[in-house]
């Protein structure tokens, strides 16, 4: 009894001390996230709010959306508490919600329930919109039994951001993060085993921009080396790309016979990886071993493609000689496109409308990866998405001619079906230049390389190649 009465007495004696102990712990949790809402931007502030509001409510609004089963079974512990032999009420349960925010709204991960689902979750989509205040709602799965509810308050579309590169070397060397989407997740596209890329849209809606952010965030690689043939200036040092000609092996402008020289060198590049891939890498595929400083995944970026491939009409000699220079300059890329994706070449292709006179359809059709920015008309935006793009009319850059959407593009994502609009970033002058400067001394002739790696065998890759040039 004295034992008993001692224990009460030290468990008396230690209460004022554990409710202080729980009371620091709530003054300090309280503190802590008054100061992060403080310190918080206006954006941010109004998501916190939203999200409590998003929690608070949760309980009251799941029944409402059908979001809640009814488990009419007793649990043990009440059938035991049942003394008085009355029927045990049935219990509500309701799916457990957790609610993050950012600046342009809520993200939310719920638990499933027997008969609720991403199915239900999706068909609610709309109407937790309206009772979240938010602009749209998305619902995908998160991992098995759970589900991803992200709510935008404000539309991420509409506002202009800025990409500021690190130079750093990538993680992942054929990984293009392009932005984000409408509801503020990040995009990216992989590019490994992807022999071209269409990017198209009226001018000054972002093409341009879209691969300046590419070229500053894989230039630091020394797996990665670049060419282009711009059709918009006629030097390397006019144009979107003259801070960055310093960081290529080959440039060329409005020239229609330089440009062939280039791609006819490439094509010679093409196949003499072809003839080596296994001797050197020992596999058939550069993409089972990655690219790598002696066999560097080479870009080509072909920037208002439309320029080398015109087909020029008239009967004088210079025009013919044009025609002529168009046509073998879409036989040589083509060759690029269709051959060179096992042996880690790659094609960017960006035109205005990216019609079969802009880019030959032998060509634009094999290339699995396309973009548009803003078009004018509806032939222009099914020639750079396809078909499909018809039946997914909020995605159709028709709709982004307004200068609200300069930088948001319509791709085909491979994540998902269907298409969805992202907003890409914009990259300083002064950052894309800096990153040229200091990545400058990482550039090396793909061909040059391939020289190096095989020594006295190259000639026989020179004996191979003309043999199957002359049959």
């Amino acid at each position: 009894m004295k034992d008993q009465n001692a224990l009460a007495e030290g468990v008396v004696g230690h209460t004022p001390l554990f409710v202080v102990l729980v009371l620091a712990v709530i003054v300090g949790w309280a503190v802590w996230w008054v100061v992060r809402y403080l310190r918080a931007d206006a954006m941010t502030r109004q998501s916190i709010r939203q999200a409590v509001r998003v929690r608070w409510g949760w309980k009251r609004l799941a029944p409402m959306l059908k979001l809640s089963v009814t488990d009419k079974t007793p649990t043990a512990l009440a059938t035991l508490a049942n003394t008085n032999g009355k029927p045990i009420k049935p219990r509500i349960l309701i799916p457990a919600l957790r609610v993050t925010h950012d600046a342009y709204g809520v993200i939310a991960r719920a638990r499933c329930l027997p008969g609720v689902g991403l199915q239900q979750f999706q068909k609610a989509a709309p109407h937790l919109a309206d009772a979240w205040r938010c602009t749209r709602v998305a619902v995908t799965q998160d991992k098995p039994g759970q589900v991803l509810i992200r709510g935008v308050r404000l539309d991420p579309l509409k506002f202009p951001t800025e990409h500021r590169p690190t130079g750093d070397v990538p993680d992942e060397t054929a990984r293009w993060d392009l932005g984000v989407d409408e509801y503020a997740q990040p995009v990216s596209v992989d590019l490994t085993q992807v022999p071209g890329v269409t990017v198209a849209g009226l001018p000054g809606f972002g093409k341009t921009s879209l691969v300046n952010r590419l070229l500053s965030d894989w230039a630091p690689s020394p797996a990665v080396q670049f060419a282009c043939a711009d059709g918009k200036v006629s030097a390397a040092y006019e144009g979107d790309y003259a801070d960055w000609v310093q960081r290529m092996f080959a440039f060329v402008g409005d020239d229609l016979e330089e440009a062939n020289k280039l791609f006819r060198h490439l094509v010679e590049l093409r196949r003499a990886r072809s003839a080596s891939v296994r001797s050197v890498l020992g596999v058939k595929s550069m993409w089972d071993v990655g690219p790598s400083d002696r066999w560097p995944l080479v870009v080509l970026i072909i920037d208002e493609a439309h320029t080398y491939f015109r087909d020029h009409k008239g009967s004088d000699p210079k025009t013919k000689k044009l025609a002529a220079l168009a046509a073998e300059n879409a036989r040589l890329v083509e060759d690029l496109v269709k051959k060179g994706r096992s042996v880690g070449l790659l094609v960017i292709l960006t035109t205005q409308k990216s019609t079969g006179d802009a880019i030959p359809t032998f060509i634009r059709d094999v290339c699995p990866v396309g973009l548009s920015f803003a078009q004018k008309t509806a032939e222009a935006a099914v020639a750079a998405l396809g078909e499909e793009i018809r039946e997914w009319p909020d995605a159709n850059p028709i709709n982004l001619q307004d200068p609200t959407y300069v930088g948001v593009a319509s791709m085909n994502h491979q994540s998902q079906p269907g298409f969805t609009r992202i907003r890409t970033p914009y990259v300083p002058d002064a950052d894309a230049a800096r990153i040229a400067e200091q990545t400058a001394s990482l550039t090396a002739g793909p061909y040059t390389l391939l020289e190096a790696v095989l020594g006295p065998r190259m000639g026989e890759l020179d004996l191979v190649k003309a043999d199957s040039e002359s049959a």
